[in-house]
This record gives structure tokens, sequence and C-alpha cells, in this order.
């Protein structure tokens, strides 16, 4: 059992993520979902809960929490790790080891188990998550997606009476989503505890017993999924909550035809890594003003298609056009910019307001400035990127991607670890660069932001593009097909 007791918690010299007298309990086998915007106090959760706070972050902190018995506060944590399991929002910051089998076994080893029970504890770990494919691999060859499974396979093998997950489906297609959630559903059986701070609250619909709103550190509604789901899209939105429900979420960019003639052509290209294709005939066009949605599997090859197409990528083949002519590596990187998954990866300035402007000749601090406020982010502009959340990070990114110039904009997965606010915020953020005649590619797993923004989908699947549609209402099927949702959902339609 976990039990909050007038539980208050502030971080020095910010004013997001605190909590307000939370007094709440969470009996064993239940599943608790908290959601609410970004900022409003989910991580601090579990952070209060496996003991991050006050062992690592330190901060004003009051009342009391107890897992099983223990006072938090005054446990050592390798003692709460022998009760709790935490799998982070970036698993990249929890992995220890350089090959998968290894970060496997790495809680259980520091338990010192007999290595013939280390052996079966990876082996039933693999098994009961169907993820055998994944052992033996070198941990940096992995996606997003795939490093998600191997955390949560370690936290598994250790099998805690608790589980906390912070985003665990910000780097998940749909169809993985689908397999986190069946793993959910084991670990409920098994009489465990399951703690979610997410955004993306579609695929939890079935699984949570409670779902608690939280509105700057105060929780401010219980409900119950079916509540949820039953509120109108209104009043959803309004609490600043993703989608209850995918097969309610329609369309919303209306097709256009524009007299633009294509700008940009790829012709029979082919991406390769190392000696194995990732990629072939890709053959495809696009007009300036053009929102362009990138679909597929993890590791379908679509982060390779985005590097090649900003000339990041050197094993290509075939042609890539610019307004009729051949655009070598160069000239394509001096064309494109890129927004990163991982945006740790390009924020390198020591503010905000700094990283919007850095390394662009003759910045135009005015649209920089827009683009701040666009994205909500006027109130951080003096604070260091690294301060940020994850999705103040990637607000940050894609507010460079407005102000730097170029003509092709590729976002991987922009609104990773984003409530619905500040999907609302890339979003129009988007629609000004629509304006501005720039030509931008969506990679994402996210069906509710793409029906917001985009006007047409690129599919990747079995090493091709087998699909290239436009977004619309008669295309609806065929588009959630291509997204997989019946790997979450049995509903029909």
């Amino acid at each position: 059992m976990i039990s909050f007791e007038h539980v208050s918690f502030s971080y020095p010299g910010q004013q997001t993520g605190s909590i307000s007298d939370l007094n709440l309990t969470i009996q064993d086998g239940e599943c608790v979902l908290f959601c609410g915007r970004s900022g409003c106090g989910k991580t601090t959760v579990t952070r209060l809960i496996n003991g991050l706070i006050p062992c690592f972050f330190t901060g004003k902190l009051s009342g009391k929490v107890t897992v099983d018995n223990l006072n938090i506060a005054g446990t050592p944590m390798y003692r709460i790790a022998e009760h709790i399991g935490s799998v982070f929002q970036n698993p990249r910051t929890q992995f220890f080891n350089v090959d998968t089998d290894s970060e496997i076994a790495f809680g259980i080893e520091n338990e010192s188990l007999p290595p013939g029970e280390l052996h079966r504890r990876v082996t039933k770990a693999t098994e009961d998550l169907h993820i055998q494919n994944l052992r033996g691999r070198n941990i940096f060859a992995l996606s997003g997606g795939e490093k998600q499974k191997i955390a949560f396979a370690s936290v598994y093998a250790m099998r805690p009476g608790v589980y906390l997950l912070d985003e665990p489906s910000s780097n998940l297609d749909i169809k993985s989503i689908g397999e986190l959630k069946e793993h959910l559903r084991l670990i409920k059986a098994q009489g465990s505890i399951i703690i979610v701070a997410e955004h993306r609250i579609y695929y939890l619909m079935e699984l949570v017993d409670r779902i608690i709103h939280l509105e700057q550190g105060r929780v401010t509604g219980i409900y119950t999924p079916a509540e949820l789901t039953a509120f109108p899209e209104a009043r959803r939105s309004a609490m600043g909550l993703r989608a209850a429900d995918l097969y309610a979420v329609r369309p919303r960019v209306q097709i256009n035809n524009p007299d633009n003639p294509p700008s940009l052509e790829l012709r029979d290209v082919a991406f390769r890594y190392e000696k194995r294709i990732i990629l072939e005939h890709i053959t495809l066009k696009a007009a300036r003003g053009e929102i362009i949605g990138v679909v597929g599997r993890n590791g379908a090859g679509k982060t390779t298609f985005s590097r090649a197409l900003c000339g990041l990528h050197k094993n290509t083949e075939g042609k890539f056009l610019w307004e009729g002519r051949q655009q070598d590596r160069r000239a394509r990187m001096k064309r494109s910019y890129l927004v990163m998954q991982d945006v740790n990866y390009e924020l390198f300035a020591e503010s905000v307001e700094q990283e919007c402007i850095l390394g662009i000749d003759n910045p135009d601090k005015a649209l920089a400035a827009s683009a701040l406020e666009l994205l909500g982010m006027v109130p951080y502009k003096d604070r260091h990127p690294n301060t940020l959340s994850g999705g103040q990070k990637q607000r940050v990114a894609v507010a460079v991607s407005m102000v730097c110039g170029k003509d092709i904009l590729v976002f991987d997965e922009p609104t990773s670890g984003l409530d619905y606010d500040s999907m609302i915020q890339v979003t129009r953020l988007l629609e000004n660069l629509k304006r501005m005649g720039k030509i931008v590619f969506l990679v994402s797993h996210d069906y509710e932001f793409i029906c917001h923004v985009c006007s047409r989908v690129l599919h990747f699947a079995e090493g091709e593009m087998p699909d290239d549609i436009m977004i619309s209402s008669q295309n609806l099927e065929k588009l959630r097909m291509l997204f997989g949702l019946h790997a979450i959902t049995h509903k029909e339609t």
C-alpha cells in the first residue's frame, strides 16, 4: 500500500512541478493514472514514491510518504529499490550497460542472485514480454521504442511490488503501445501496484482503476475511466487532457490543392546503414506549405529518412531535387533543419531566449519572441534549457525551427511528452510555418496530433513506402490501419 499524508513539496527556484497537501491511499493491486498539464506535479508524485525526492531532488518537503510501511524519506535507496521499480520517460537516463542482456540483468545482479537464477529471470522476463528478438543487442543500436522495452524488462525482472512509469508511451508506436498495455495487464494480474504519469491516456482506459487529475500540484478530480471517457471534448481539453478515445478523433485539416508546383522531389532514393538496406525505391514530391506526416512501426526507417533528407545520413542512393536541381548532402544540410527526438542533443545556449537565435546569421529577434509566445515559453526565456522539463525542451527546439530560415523542416516526434495545450501550441506554430511556405515533415506515432495538423501521410513498412495518402474522412479507416489502432482497441467502426 502507498500512503500520502499531507505531502507538500516545492523545487527551489521553480514555480512548476510542486505538490500541495496531497492526501491519498493506493491499495495493493491498483492501477492509478496521474494526468494533467505539463508541470502539474505528475512526475513529482513518482519521485516522492521512489525516493528520488529527497535523495536526489532537493527542495522543501513536508508530510509523509509510506510504501509497504516504509517511510520513504528515511529509507536508503537500495531498500526502496527492493520494493519499487521505475521506468523513466527517457530510458537512456537509466541505462548502465551497452548490451541488452546486461541491462535487463543489472538490477537483479545487484541483488546478488546466484548466476543460475539471474539467467532464469532474464529469460523469463524476455519471454513474458515477448522481446526475445532484442536479446544480445547493442543498446545504442536500438530505436527509442526498443530502448523503452528494455527499460521495462529490467524492472520486470526485479519483480517489484510497485511499478512507476513516467510517460511510458512517449517513444512507442501504436502497436508497441498495445504491447505495453498487455504488459501492464500482466503485472496488474500479478497483484502489483501500477502508477502511471502520462499525457497519452487512451490506451489506459481499460486498465486503470482511478484517474487522478492534478492542477498546479493539487488534486482537482478523481474519476473512473468511464466518467472521463464520457466527458465532452471541450471539458477534456479545458483540463489539458489528450483524447481518451482515439476512435473519436477526426481529421481537422481541410484538403486544399495549392497552385504551388512541387519544390522538393525524391527519385528512387535508397538508404543504407552499413551494408543493410533500410529503405529503398522512395519516390515523392512535395510543395511549399505542405505538412506531411511520416508514420510506421518502430525501426521502419523513419528517422533514417529524416536524417537523409537533412543531409545527415551519408549512405544514400538516388536523387534529391530542389526546384529541379540536384542537392548533395551539403546542399541539403543548408536547406533543412531537423528537430531530433531527443532534443538534449541540440540545446547549447545559456538561456531559452539565446537558444532561439544561436548560430543564426542576422536572426529575426521579433520572430524568435513570437515563436516563444506561441509556444507558451516566454516565462522561461531566461532559464537554462537543461533546467526545463522534457516537454518544455521539445517546445524550445520547435521554436528554433521557426527562426532558423530553412526551407525544409523535419520534426522527429515533436509531441513526445507534451500535454494537450502544448500539442495545440505546436500545431499553431506549424500552421505559421505552413503560411511561411515551408515544407514540413512530421515523424510521429501521435495519431491525434497528425489528425490535427497534417493533410498527407507517408507510411514506411518492409523497407519501402507503400502508402502516400491524403488525410480525409474518406480515408479515415485506412489511416487508422496505418497507425495500427486495432492493436489498441477492438472497437468496430
